[in-house]
């Protein structure tokens, strides 16, 4: 019956080779195949050696060494990674365990021997590799693409698993003896495990729908952002149109001068000079959009009484894409004009100051404007508790950090400062 221990021996090496190489995310390749097939072939032939000169208990006390080393190695080796290859070997060593507890079991009902648990064993260690790599093996691969700190918690219980079989029943046999604390400790680390990774999974998922809202919410003003550059350059169109037309547009009022008609000239004219000025794009600096954004802004702080002042040397063609450059100003002259707006309601002054300048391909933004004192800093980042408000900072941060620029808020002599170099 020693033979067909042996086999056993050898199926779940093999079984937890082949469970190991699945569960790492590895492209396989022919050569990377040869690869593994050889390092197989090689461990197993060292256990045979190791075994031809000592025997099985021996080789179970240095199965790390033999074994489990050797495999992480050449798994490490062929997926260029250290800490994957690890959790899969760990993972793979726990799996093995299904196959001799199912054993047990079937033991236990038949009240079968010691040797008919080998036979089980042996019986069950194609199924059981086949149902593994089919059904769980994609989804531990999977995991490989987590940050660090998760798949170091997915591979926590496996790590404390094999420890603890290794030093219960390999090395010492305490588990047998029944200790207590011995009995009870895998079923202990089981809960703290999974209380851990339920919470560190919980905040994650926090994390992430709070960052797809806030990227929901950029969306929305890039688009538009968009729409109101659109509207913006019809307007100029539309003024293009009327000095187009201004030679009938004399005409026109000729004919009402010699016709005797002064009022109904009066009125054309105020009409053409309103509607022309709604529609005047002023020219701040040579970039188009930079003007565009400019002259609405400019227009609704003259409509709220809030004198803007405008310093801009932007070229024509800038690193910035357009878009952006419109959600950076879009929003902070937004925000500037509602707090500058609030002052002046109650009874202060309210003036907005804004200097840009493009230099050597990085893009300087200074926007200043009046402010109370009520304003709370996070981390050098304004925060408000107003549903709804907020949001135009968080598209600021998100399209300097996205350039790797910098961007720093504050308060100074009763003015709110924001200051960008991208």
């Amino acid at each position: 019956m020693m033979s067909i221990r042996l086999l056993n021996v050898f199926s779940v090496g093999v079984l937890g080779m082949v469970l190991s190489a699945a569960f790492c995310d590895i492209f396989w390749t022919k050569k990377k195949i040869f690869a593994m097939a050889g390092g197989v072939v090689g461990i197993l032939l060292f256990q045979g050696i190791i075994y031809s000169v000592t025997d099985l208990d021996i080789v179970k006390k240095l199965y790390p060494l033999i074994t489990h080393i050797p495999l992480t190695v050449i798994l490490c080796i062929l997926n260029r990674k250290c800490v994957w290859p690890t959790i899969s070997v760990l993972s793979a060593y726990l799996c093995c365990q299904i196959r001799r507890w199912l054993a047990l079991l079937i033991v236990f009902i038949f009240s079968g021997t010691p040797q008919m648990q080998d036979v089980v064993e042996l019986a069950m260690t194609l199924p059981i590799i086949a149902l593994l790599i089919w059904l769980v093996a994609p989804a531990v691969r999977a995991m490989s693409h987590f940050p660090i700190s998760i798949q170091c918690l997915f591979g926590l219980i496996p790590a404390l698993y094999y420890g603890f079989d290794y030093l219960t029943q390999v090395y010492t046999d305490l588990l047998l003896q029944g200790v207590l604390a011995v009995a009870e400790f895998m079923s202990f680390v089981c809960s703290v495990a999974y209380l851990i990774f339920v919470t560190y999974i919980s905040k994650e998922q926090q994390t992430r729908s709070k960052l797809e809202q806030n990227q929901a919410i950029l969306n929305l003003q890039i688009e538009q952002a968009v729409r109101e550059i659109a509207a913006l350059r019809e307007s100029q169109e539309k003024t293009g149109i009327y000095r187009h037309d201004m030679r009938h547009h004399m005409q026109y009022l000729s004919s009402c001068i010699e016709n005797g008609q002064l009022k109904q000239a009066k009125g054309y004219i105020r009409k053409i000079y309103t509607e022309t000025e709604a529609n005047t794009v002023r020219v701040y600096c040579e970039n188009e959009a930079a003007n565009l954004i400019f002259s609405a802004f400019a227009r609704r702080a003259e409509d709220s009484g809030v004198p803007m002042r405008i310093r801009a040397q932007i070229p024509q063609v800038i690193s910035v894409p357009e878009i952006d450059l419109c959600v950076l100003l879009s929003n902070a002259l937004e925000n500037a004009l509602l707090a500058s707006g609030k002052q002046r309601e109650k009874g202060r002054e309210g003036v907005i100051e804004v200097f840009v300048y493009e230099k050597k391909g990085k893009l300087f933004l200074e926007i200043s404007n009046s402010c109370g004192e009520d304003i709370t800093f996070d981390k050098g980042i304004p925060v408000t508790n107003r549903s709804g408000h907020g949001f135009g900072v968080r598209s600021i941060c998100a399209v300097v950090e996205r350039y790797g620029g910098i961007c720093s808020f504050s308060v100074q002599d009763g003015k709110f400062i924001l200051s960008i170099s991208i």
